[in-house]
């Protein structure tokens, strides 16, 4: 034999371990992936058992356990000491003395120098509060001498920041250098409207049936963290002329009054401001005839606190 031929004999030889390996690579791979997209089986004993396990959680039984071991019930009822998730059932105590203050009297003016405070607090939860107010004057636009009133009011929680108030009112008042009282009924409603206004509407029922009506609102704005402006507007009106106590029918008074604090702490800040007070019709002339003003502009001086 040639070296042509034994050459031609080695090649031919390296060609066929080529295309047999090659043929034996690809039966791998077809193999492989015939085992990956055919679905896994299970034993029909374990698929007939995961549902039963499955019906097991969901109705609270417990599952088989293992050999050797005792089986448990989950204890799913509620923990006794567990506190509620929205605590709104507590009750508290709050008061806020909004307007303590004393008025020098201007000089050259009718006017003498007096006081004024305006106290509301509440006790009670979210929904159910008994509220307490007092308010008390001398020697103002609306009554020339000196008026102290307290509300005893039943409040309840109708809609979010209003609460809806019922109860009663005593009034005291001097009127000819002789003390007056009667008590009334009260229905209102208080809360904090849009934009941050404090509001607080009440509507008062005499005991002889005289009907006048009050309306408050009151305005805070941040200067600083502790400097404070707050503006207040108030006005009276009532259907009935009642002369004892200085109210005629129709619209009352006005008033408007800027304070400007500053909170030493959140519950105590001294204040200074001025208050600007006018009667109208009926109840300017009563004032007149009292001895009083009916137009004042006062310079306020006081101290804000809340507990």
């Amino acid at each position: 034999m040639s070296l042509r031929h034994v050459h031609l004999v080695a090649l031919i030889s390296l060609l066929r371990v080529v295309i047999c390996a090659s043929v034996a690579s690809a039966q791998t791979v077809l193999s492989t992936s015939n085992m990956a997209s055919t679905p896994p089986t299970r034993d029909t004993a374990t698929a007939q058992k995961v549902p039963a396990q499955t019906a097991q959680l969901r109705v609270g039984q417990p599952l088989d356990a293992p050999p050797g071991q005792k089986r448990t019930q989950p204890n799913l009822s509620p923990q006794q000491d567990w506190p509620p998730p929205v605590n709104d059932r507590e009750n508290h105590l709050f008061t806020l003395v909004d307007v303590l203050e004393y008025r020098p009297s201007t000089g050259g003016g009718e006017n003498t120098s007096d006081y004024r405070w305006d106290i509301e607090g509440w006790y009670g939860g979210d929904y159910n509060r008994v509220w307490f107010k007092s308010e008390g004057q001398r020697d103002t636009a609306f009554k020339p001498g000196y008026d102290v009133d307290f509300q005893l009011l039943y409040g309840r929680f109708i809609q979010k920041y209003y609460d809806l108030q019922v109860g009663g009112r005593v009034e005291t008042q001097s009127f000819r250098g002789r003390n007056v009282t009667r008590g009334l009924g009260v229905i209102g409603i208080e809360g904090l409207v849009p934009y941050n206004y404090e509001l607080e509407a009440a509507l008062f029922i005499a005991q002889n049936g005289a009907v006048s009506a009050r309306l408050s609102l009151t305005k805070e704005l941040l200067l600083t963290q502790r400097l404070i402006a707050q503006g207040r507007f108030e006005t009276n009106a009532a259907i009935q002329r009642v002369e004892e106590f200085t109210t005629g029918s129709g619209l009352n008074n006005l008033e408007f009054g800027v304070r400007l604090r500053y909170e030493i702490r959140r519950e105590v800040a001294p204040y200074v401001g001025i208050s600007l007070d006018r009667s109208f019709g009926e109840t300017a002339t009563l004032v007149r005839q009292q001895g009083g003003d009916p137009s004042q502009i006062r310079f306020v001086m006081g101290m804000r606190m809340w507990f």
